[in-house]
Order: C-alpha cells, then structure tokens, then sequence
C-alpha cells in the first residue's frame, strides 16, 4: 500500500466521521458558510481559466480531447473488470442504485419564448422512469459514499430522430447534488480517472505541482449527508442547446421539505427511504432552465464554472411527477442492470455541448455495453407502461 492510498483513505475516514454529524450542521452551513465561500471560489476560478468563447453556444474542441476521451474509456473498462471479474458487475460511476421508478414529466404551457423549443415547444406529459444513485465508483454503505448523488431520468414517447440510434422513442435528462462536475473538462477527467485507478483519487486535487483545489472545494460544499434521494436538488453541470444558437443549463428542484437522515442508518437507508416514501404519496421535482446569456460568464465549455442566476434567473418549465408505488428489490435491480442512461439520447434541438458532454457519448455508451455484456443482460428501451415489454413487470 503506497503512501498516497494511505493518505486518501485517511481523509475519506474523516469524511465518513463528519457524515454523522453533517445533518445537524449542515442547514446553518449551506445558509450561512456556503454562498460566500462559493462565491470567492467561483471569482478565483473564473479569473484563472481561459475566457471561453463569445459566441452563444458555441463549442471549442481541445486539444487531446480524443484521447482523453479513449483513456477514459480504457481506465473504466479496465476497473470494471478488475473489480468484478466473476461477480455482477456495477457502474464504474454513479455506481450504486437507490432505486428506477416510475413517473411522468409535464411540460407546462405559456412558457416564455427563449424556452420554447424542442422539448418545451408546447404543454405535453410524458411517461418517465427516474434512476437515484450515489456517486461511486464502489457501492458501500451509504453513510460512508452519499455525497454527491444523481439522478437520470428516461422520458418515453418523445417524438422526433435521436442523436444516437440505439434508442428510438427515448430522451434523458442527467444531473447531479452539485451545480458543478468535478473536474472541468474531459482532459482533466481522464488524470482523475488515472488516480482513481492508482486508489488515490485525492492526490488529483491536492498534488502541488497541478492542484486543483477550487474544484475539490466546490465538491465539497454540496457533499453532504442525504436524508434521501427525493430530498435534493440535481443540477445538469453540462450545457444543452435550447435550440438553434442558444444553450441552456438546467435542474431538478425538489417539491417538499428536506427530511433529515437518522444518527445510525441501515447500509441502506436511502433506497429505504426512497421505498418508504413511495409506498405512501406521490413526489416531485420542478424542472427549471438557464438560459446562457453571457457566454463568457456563463462556459459551455468549463463544467466547474456555476452559471450566475442574477445573468439567468432560473425557468420553471415541468413538474417531474414520481407515481406511489411498491419498489420491489429484485425488480429494481433487474431494471438497474438493463437500464442505459445517455444524454445522447436526445434530439437535435438539445444536442449536448461542451468537452464532458462529447465523451460522454462515447464512455457510457462503451462502458453501457460493457457492463451488460459482463452481467449477460439485455439493455432494454422502456415502454410507457412496462419497463419490460410483454413480461407483465413494471
């Protein structure tokens, strides 16, 4: 065991010590610790990177995006089959699943011009199946890997050609616990992917000689301890168009008080709590978007760079409506396993932008295929009704 595993588990042991106490403190943090500490790490990391383009949704290609993109490729792969070399194997990221379930998005009427395109053109409801999962890349209690958790939710029924012809009828919408990705770009993407590989993913941060600690703080605002999956905002980090020459960003809003997680939870306690709520009342999220109106201030590019709500107030646009419903586990993992979730699967009107948006075509596609071709399950494009065609299940 080298001296960086040592020093990142370490650190992840004080972590997962805070995670107890997290939910006592953490309403008095996030109100009063939070905004200023975001804002100086915003300032600082808008005056260090390169003024982006601007063009209104334009996109700059880097240099050694291709191979970034394949080394990521390669590293995940080669994790997955080092971990899971008999056994089911899991995602290499967004890893462990609280629960897919059953919902519908409504898009609402007398939406404001600048958001009425592809998607949000007019009122319309869609059918929706809703995957929570926790960040990974391993599946341990949740106490000890809840962080940052996400969300991905697969409309059905959604007219019109996808970018990515695997899916017909299918469109996703993908976010995070945190208005940021973790790193900026694919580049910087695949040197996190080497040090997870090394087990010493914090010595990306931390290595004084290419640190990147703005990025390990603006993680570390949003981590926190989570009463449950429902109880979060998901923000989509990346930039979409919104349309011909406009791009937008935009989140999920929960639709209800936060809950608060329990001194000494189950392993896990969130897909509990996820089952419990459920099985009781329905739940919801208000889908909101930003509208990029300075490009400069507002990346499609640079994923660490929070888009300023006083240049975009955010747009309520749709209620993500989560069915009551029983989750039954063994269900629940059936669906997990045969789930792919890629924000290529989409129309033109909302191509994705920017560098982790273009390897993500290629990576979850991959690792997708990867992953079901290990587990010798079929990837499976919901219906409206019934996850799995003509089975009776759903």
């Amino acid at each position: 065991m080298n001296w960086l595993k040592l020093l990142n588990d370490a650190v992840l042991g004080l972590v997962a010590a805070e995670r107890r106490v997290d939910p006592w403190v953490r309403p008095a943090f996030d109100a009063v610790v939070r905004p200023p500490v975001q804002a100086l790490v915003q300032a600082a990391l808008v005056r260090s990177r390169v003024p982006g383009s601007p063009v209104p949704a334009e996109e700059t290609p880097l240099p050694g995006e291709a191979a970034a993109t394949d080394e990521i490729v390669d590293l995940m792969s080669r994790f997955l089959h080092r971990h899971y070399p008999h056994g089911h194997a899991l995602r290499a990221g967004n890893t462990k699943t609280y629960g897919v379930v059953r919902g519908s998005l409504r898009i609402h009427d007398d939406l404001p011009f600048p958001v009425r395109h592809g998607l949000f053109a007019r009122p319309a409801t869609y059918p929706a199946w809703v995957r929570f999962a926790g960040p990974g890349p391993f599946a341990p209690p949740d106490l000890k890997d809840n962080g940052v958790l996400s969300i991905g939710v697969k409309l059905v029924g959604v007219p019109g050609p996808k970018l990515l012809d695997d899916e017909r009828h299918t469109l996703d919408l993908t976010g995070i616990s945190a208005p940021t990705f973790t790193t900026p770009d694919v580049v910087e993407n695949a040197k996190l992917q080497r040090q997870i590989g090394n087990d010493s993913p914090l010595w990306y941060f931390v290595n004084p000689r290419d640190s990147h600690l703005a990025d390990l703080v603006m993680q570390g605002l949003y981590a926190r301890t989570h009463s449950s999956p429902l109880d979060t905002p998901y923000w989509s980090c990346a930039a979409y168009l919104l349309g011909r020459g406009r791009a937008m960003q935009y989140r999920f809003v929960p639709r209800g008080a936060r809950g608060r997680a329990p001194w000494n939870p189950s392993d896990d306690y969130l897909s509990e709590a996820l089952r419990a709520t459920l099985a009781q009342r329905q739940a919801g999220f208000d889908l909101c978007l930003q509208v990029q109106t300075e490009p400069r201030r507002m990346p499609v590019e640079d994923a660490s760079v929070v888009w300023p709500e006083r240049l975009s107030p955010p747009v309520r646009v749709a209620t993500l409506v989560l069915d009551r419903q029983e989750l039954d586990p063994a269900e629940q993992r059936a669906r997990a396993d045969s789930l792919s979730i890629n924000p290529w699967h989409t129309i033109a009107e909302h191509r994705p932008l920017g560098s982790q948006n273009r390897a993500r075509r290629e990576v979850y596609q991959q690792l997708s295929r990867l992953r079901q071709d290990m587990n010798a399950v079929k990837h499976v494009e919901p219906g409206a009704e019934r996850f799995f065609p003509g089975d009776g299940r759903g």
